[in-house]
């Protein structure tokens, strides 16, 4: 099966309709069990063709080396993008729809020019102010999706390289905060850092375990 390449059809549409700003809206980091949730906003130019639009997909078709090219060349070519992020603690106290929610607000504030129209990846109801238009797999259909995808994708991944400096044993260099066996292994050894997700099923049974043999050692 051939890989699907995003196009600008939808953007060109709503700029035939009247939109001038069209914000491509994607997250990443919606099911590791630690780090944040990132959502990246790009508005991709409408009146030029950056070269390296063609070589748009989805960020996980990609591979890092290729999303590590793309980046830079989409936040240099774009005419706006920003990234909104919600950390561990703030989704655990929020709950996932309401930090989706969060994190695609920020970044759509973070645009210096407020959007006429968004085009966001999924089915999610994120009630933002723009017209907002979900589009189930938007990052493989739609370019300014795709753009957004890879975005958070690198922002986030950059982001747990450095905690894997900050927070050494865990391997979040490797797996990202995904619940890999490595990751696993390191959470019944270490137990969690600040930066896991206390709400989510391992991190949480793994503090109850925690607490329970602290318990067993208070009463000896």
């Amino acid at each position: 099966m051939p890989i699907q390449r995003p196009t600008r059809r939808r953007e060109l549409r709503l700029n035939r309709q009247g939109a001038t700003v069209i914000a491509g809206l994607d997250e990443v980091g919606r099911g590791p069990l630690a780090g944040p949730l990132v959502s990246a906003a790009v508005v991709l130019p409408l009146q030029r063709r950056p070269n390296w639009l063609s070589d748009l997909r989805d960020s996980k078709q990609l591979s890092p080396a290729q999303r590590a090219r793309l980046a830079p060349l989409i936040q240099q070519d774009a005419d706006d993008w920003a990234l909104g992020w919600v950390h561990a603690s703030e989704l655990d106290a929020a709950g996932m729809t309401r930090a989706l929610r969060l994190a695609a607000a920020r970044a759509i504030a973070g645009l210096t020019t407020p959007p006429d129209a968004v085009l966001a990846d999924g089915r999610d109801d994120l009630r933002l102010q723009q017209p907002t238009h979900m589009i189930i797999k938007g990052d493989a259909s739609v370019a300014s999706i795709a753009a957004a995808s890879i975005v958070a994708k690198v922002a986030r991944d950059r982001w747990m390289a450095d905690l894997d400096l900050r927070a050494p044993g865990y391997g979040f260099a490797r797996h990202k905060g995904y619940a890999s066996p490595e990751h696993l292994q390191a959470l019944r050894t270490l137990g969690p850092c600040p930066q896991h997700r206390r709400s989510f099923a391992p991190v949480r049974h793994q503090l109850e375990r925690q607490l329970g043999l602290e318990g067993l050692n208070a009463a000896d």
